[in-house]
């Protein structure tokens, strides 16, 4: 590593950020499976882009069908999902786009490591509030049903641990919001903060 030095570019994020009229930002989505993380997420991302926004969405299945299609679903392998994905999201922030994340994250220390690659106030946690029970009843894809089956290992909620945010920057229970409610909380958020000028 002692013959490895990084190269300084005259286009900087500043630039970047000048030239799209935003302030680059990560919108980290955190929650269990099937808790509408993506929905969310994905609305959002639509919004944004009629309003002239240049955003990326992340997401955590498309990520595993490539960058990550190495990875199991143990612990250890969790905890390098995300920071891989956190380097990835550090160069989107770099190139001056909102980036939207989203990602079930189980562990704390990793969000954290994620929001410690990128400056002060350029990673919003939006935690996507729905209970397990709720989750279950949804089960978009039917996996909540096959890990109580014991036929998937390692699922978050059922027999691997989620640690819920503490103090996120948004919470979104979507037992009481809708869809349109979640989607307008956040993007009233990031107006108000200073980070999209609303249009």
């Amino acid at each position: 590593m002692n013959n490895i030095h990084f190269h300084t570019t005259s286009i900087t994020k500043t630039t970047r950020e000048k030239q799209k009229a935003q302030k680059a930002h990560i919108l980290w989505f955190t929650g269990l499976s099937g808790s509408g993380k993506s929905t969310i997420a994905n609305a959002l991302e639509l919004k944004l882009y009629s309003i002239n926004c240049h955003t990326y969405l992340l997401d955590g299945d498309n990520i595993r069908h490539g960058l990550n299609k190495d990875l199991g679903f143990d612990d250890s392998s969790r905890v390098e999902n995300i920071r891989r994905i956190g380097e990835v999201s550090k160069l989107f922030v770099e190139s001056g786009l909102i980036v939207l994340c989203s990602f079930i994250s189980p562990f704390k220390t990793e969000r954290e490591y994620v929001k410690s690659l990128v400056e002060e106030n350029e990673f919003i946690e939006i935690f996507v509030d729905t209970p397990l029970e709720e989750c279950e009843k949804r089960d978009v894809k039917g996996l909540y049903k096959k890990a109580r089956a014991g036929e998937i290992q390692n699922f978050t909620g059922i027999d691997s641990t989620y640690e819920a945010p503490g103090n996120p920057d948004i919470s979104l229970n979507t037992v009481e919001m809708n869809l349109e409610e979640c989607v307008d909380k956040v993007y009233k958020y990031i107006v108000e903060k200073g980070y999209v000028n609303a249009r």
